[in-house]
């Protein structure tokens, strides 16, 4: 394993909420929950550590978060700002390395192995950066200093909320044989599950086990796995070239089978998909249809085109032949989505427009 790296995690404490509290006073102190209407089938985006100590977490239905903590805040998310706080989080992360790789709005990888920033102490410099991080934006961060991104990742959950924790090459073996097996990388519940009947609980556990049986049991992460128990990651930190995708999605207020009603929610999100382009000056080759059904199977149905879309128009005229591959208007419907991908800027040759000219008429 390649000790010589310094690898820095840093992940903002309660993001969201904790922006929420800092722009309005009246929310300090309190369990605040940024997320949907607690009488619809919202869901919990985040909350403040307030709201945590009644066990609310992100993803759990507002409707659920109201029962344990009938005192809570509720706020809707304001997507727009949260994105201008990270623009400005992710300023001070390049002031520190040109090697940053942006995870989320909220998070990030510093490979500070070469940094010529003061202290040479990456565990130093990782609360400078936390530092910088509060008196700039008035937010806490927490971090976690590795040899590796596992580890750093890993880390930097240890003493949460605004805490550092840092794992040298040295203790990396003993840390990671009482790690238990949740807190793996790729290991959510469903693999967690799978893990335990094979007896497997712990990192110590996971290491007993061959490359070969973990590849037969779980596929391409059994390598992976093999891999990180021992210490071994040599995945680089990688600066994002540029967003994969524009795309929005809602979930519906009750599910519904209606096609009246069902177009006129697809054509609302191709109006967003659209202006999001036009705003991004982008233009993509692929569109992706997202239905969830009211069983809560998911699928995706994708067409890539030779001429990119770029606006609305564009998305609505080669919806149905993807609705055509869907159960809409037989099965009911309880979300809905639409994305372009295979992003470029927009095209400097003219293109052919597309004919007939759709109506609102989708199905």
């Amino acid at each position: 394993m390649n000790s010589k790296r310094k690898i820095i995690h840093i992940d903002m404490d309660a993001f969201f909420a904790s922006i929420e509290q800092k722009d309005n006073p009246f929310f300090r102190g309190k369990p605040l929950i940024v997320g949907g209407n607690p009488q619809s089938r919202g869901v919990v985006a985040t909350c403040s550590y307030e709201a945590r100590r009644f066990g609310i977490h992100s993803a759990m239905p507002c409707a659920r978060a109201v029962k344990l903590c009938p005192q809570a805040i509720f706020t809707r998310p304001r997507m727009q700002r949260y994105k201008e706080v990270s623009v400005s989080l992710m300023n001070i992360f390049r002031q520190y390395s040109s090697l940053v790789e942006p995870l989320s709005l909220d998070e990030a990888f510093l490979d500070v192995t070469h940094n010529s920033q003061p202290p040479s102490s990456a565990t130093l410099l990782a609360r400078k950066i936390c530092l910088h991080i509060y008196r700039e934006l008035g937010l806490t961060a927490s971090a976690g200093v590795s040899f590796n991104k596992f580890l750093a990742k890993v880390a930097s959950d240890l003493k949460k909320p605004s805490g550092i924790s840092t794992i040298p090459p040295e203790n990396a073996l003993d840390f990671l044989s009482t790690l238990p097996i949740r807190k793996f990388f790729g290991v959510g519940k469903v693999t967690e599950q799978k893990m335990l009947k094979l007896g497997i609980k712990t990192g110590y556990d996971l290491r007993q086990c061959t490359e070969e049986n973990l590849s037969r049991h779980f596929g391409k992460s059994g390598s992976f796995l093999y891999n990180i128990v021992r210490g071994k990651d040599n995945r680089p930190v990688a600066p994002r070239r540029g967003r994969k995708s524009i795309g929005s999605e809602t979930t519906l207020t009750s599910d519904t089978v209606d096609i009246v009603e069902i177009n006129a929610f697809l054509v609302e999100l191709a109006h967003r998909v659209g202006h999001s382009l036009a705003n991004k000056k982008n233009c993509g080759h692929t569109i992706t249809l997202k239905v969830r059904y009211n069983d809560f199977t998911t699928i995706t149905r994708s067409l890539t085109l030779r001429t990119p879309v770029s606006c609305s128009e564009d998305i609505l005229f080669h919806l149905p032949g993807l609705i055509k591959k869907t159960r809409i208007g037989v099965q009911k419907i309880r979300l809905l989505g639409l994305s372009i991908s295979n992003l470029s800027g927009y095209a400097e040759t003219p293109r052919q427009l597309l004919l007939p000219f759709p109506s609102n008429t989708i199905v």
